[in-house]
C-alpha cells in the first residue's frame, strides 16, 4: 500500500506546492511593491508630481496651540464648572476639605495655604502663590509641576478647559 513510489509523489506534491507558493509570493512582491527598487544600488526614487493643497507646512507656534493668556482672557466659568465635575471627587467649594483641600479662594492664595490641611512635602516646598499661571501648569501636569504632589490626577490636557476652571475657580470667594 505505500511503497517507495508512492513516497516518491507524496514528496514531490509538497515540494511542487512549495514552488508555486514561493513563486506566487515573488510575483506579488514585484507587482505590488512600494519601496525603492532593490535591483537600483537602493536609489532614492522621484516622486513624479506633488499636488498643492495650499496649505503651509505648520510652523512651532501652531503646533504649540493657543497661549494661555489668551485663552484664559476669553474663558467661561459656566463651562468651567462643568469641567471643574472632575475636580470634585477630591476637592470641595464649601470651605471643606476632602480629600484635597477646598479650593475656595485658590486664585491667588498662597501653596499649601489651608490651615489644617496635610500637605505633601513637595507642595510645602513651592512658595510662589497659586497665579492663573502656575494654576495651569498644575492643571496641566501635575505631577511635573510640582514633584512629589499628593494630587494622582493626570491633568487636564486642553488648554480651553484649564483656562474655564481657573476662571470657575476664580468667581468663588
Amino acid at each position: 500500500m505505500f511503497d517507495t513510489m508512492t513516497l516518491t509523489k507524496v514528496t514531490g506534491a509538497v515540494c511542487g506546492s512549495l514552488l508555486v507558493y514561493l513563486f506566487g509570493a515573488w510575483a506579488a512582491e514585484t507587482l505590488y511593491h512600494t519601496g525603492a527598487p532593490a535591483g537600483h544600488g537602493g536609489e532614492e526614487v522621484a516622486q513624479a508630481y506633488t499636488i498643492e493643497t495650499g496649505e503651509a507646512a505648520p510652523t512651532e507656534a501652531a503646533e504649540a496651540g493657543p497661549v494661555f493668556g489668551e485663552v484664559y482672557a476669553a474663558a467661561d466659568a459656566a463651562a468651567g464648572e462643568k469641567v471643574f465635575g472632575k475636580c470634585k471627587a477630591c476637592h470641595k467649594v464649601d470651605g471643606a476639605d476632602g480629600t484635597g483641600p477646598h479650593l475656595n479662594g485658590v486664585v491667588n492664595r498662597a501653596r499649601a495655604g489651608v490651615a489644617g490641611f496635610g500637605y505633601s512635602d513637595g507642595m510645602k516646598s513651592v512658595t510662589d502663590p497659586w497665579t492663573p499661571d502656575a494654576l495651569n501648569a498644575f492643571l496641566e501636569n501635575p505631577k511635573a509641576a510640582v514633584p512629589g504632589t499628593k494630587m494622582s490626577f493626570a491633568g487636564l490636557a486642553k488648554v480651553e478647559d484649564r483656562a474655564n476652571v481657573i476662571a470657575y475657580l476664580a468667581t468663588l470667594p
